[in-house]
């Protein structure tokens, strides 16, 4: 009898496909992600998925253009090995950053990544967190989008945040609807940071709109890039009276000196999550937490394999 469902991953993130599988309680899909000589990507089933659901687990993170590929070019092996469906589980999307024209004569890769996910052949579509919700919308298949924010909070309230000591800070205007969310749930206030961006990874913090003086400070963001605009945003924060600062993000990016950046800064902690592995400079640095987002992927796995609510996940 066939297995009703399987689980393949490539090279991005392995491990938390393999802590995603143990949760659900089957084997990591049997595959093969290599490479030719010339650097071309080369992928093998090693089972019978005829008439199977199968989930590929695959951040798109670094190097992002590589990872896309990889993911690419399973979906297209399961639909030619007649997988029964296939859903892309894409913890991080990449390239979602570039998400509308900002500028005359730029793309928006975020719809181009979308469509080639569509035209490899999966049915179905699901990210952790993406950084601009309408890139939901891009896609011409059924997308769930999922949260972080139960794993970031649990985390946050053994460390002690959360009622009127804790204040919430959104890093710009864009993330005030998620920062609200986590200041309801925290039971804490709410500010914002206005700033302004004169050029790409550069950012220059102008004031903050709130209350923060004398309270513990809770920086939320979806992503940490190079992590320029959060230690400028906990500078400014300090420089406004808060009893101290920590952040938390999804996504821990950590390009370039990010985490040099995060170990000079004022942040006591930033609270992380295993959507991305963490850099060996990451896992040594003291203030990074990360936290598993295994157990949350794989709930979402077993409800979209039965048919069941979502959305109940994060009531």
């Amino acid at each position: 009898m066939l297995k009703s469902l399987s689980i393949f991953t490539g090279n991005a993130n392995r491990a938390l496909a393999e802590e995603i599988c143990k949760f659900v309680e089957i084997p990591l899909g049997r595959s093969d992600v290599t490479h030719f000589s010339d650097g071309e990507i080369y992928v093998e089933i090693g089972e019978n998925v005829r008439g199977v659901t199968c989930f590929v687990v695959q951040p798109t993170c670094s190097p992002p253009n590589q990872a896309l590929m990889e993911l690419l070019i399973m979906i297209d092996a399961l639909k030619r090995a007649s997988a029964g469906s296939i859903v892309a589980i894409v913890p991080y999307f990449g390239y979602a950053r570039q998400d509308r024209k900002a500028k005359p004569r730029t793309p928006i890769t975020a719809k181009l990544v979308a469509n080639l996910i569509t035209a490899a052949g999966a049915d179905r579509a699901c990210a952790l967190d993406l950084h601009a919700g309408q890139i939901q919308g891009f896609f011409d298949i059924p997308f769930d989008h999922l949260f972080a924010m139960p794993v970031l909070i649990e985390e946050l309230r053994t460390l002690g945040f959360g009622g009127e000591s804790t204040v919430v800070v959104s890093p710009d205007a864009g993330g005030v609807e998620r920062a609200r969310a986590f200041s309801k749930r925290l039971d804490a206030s709410l500010a914002i940071i206005d700033k302004r961006r004169p050029a790409p990874n550069v950012s220059e913090v102008m004031n903050i709109v709130g209350d923060v003086k004398g309270k513990r400070a809770v920086i939320v963001d979806d992503i940490i890039d190079t992590a320029g605009t959060l230690t400028h945003a906990a500078e400014a924060i300090i420089k406004a009276g808060a009893a101290s600062v920590s952040a938390c993000a999804t996504h821990p990016v950590f390009s370039g000196k990010a985490v040099q950046r995060i170990a000079d800064s004022s942040l006591q902690h930033v609270v992380v999550t295993n959507t991305i592995p963490l850099s060996e400079a990451g896992q040594q640095c003291s203030k990074v937490r990360q936290k598993s987002v295994g157990r949350l992927l794989g709930e979402a796995i077993k409800r979209i394999h039965h048919g069941d609510s979502i959305s109940s996940l994060f009531v």
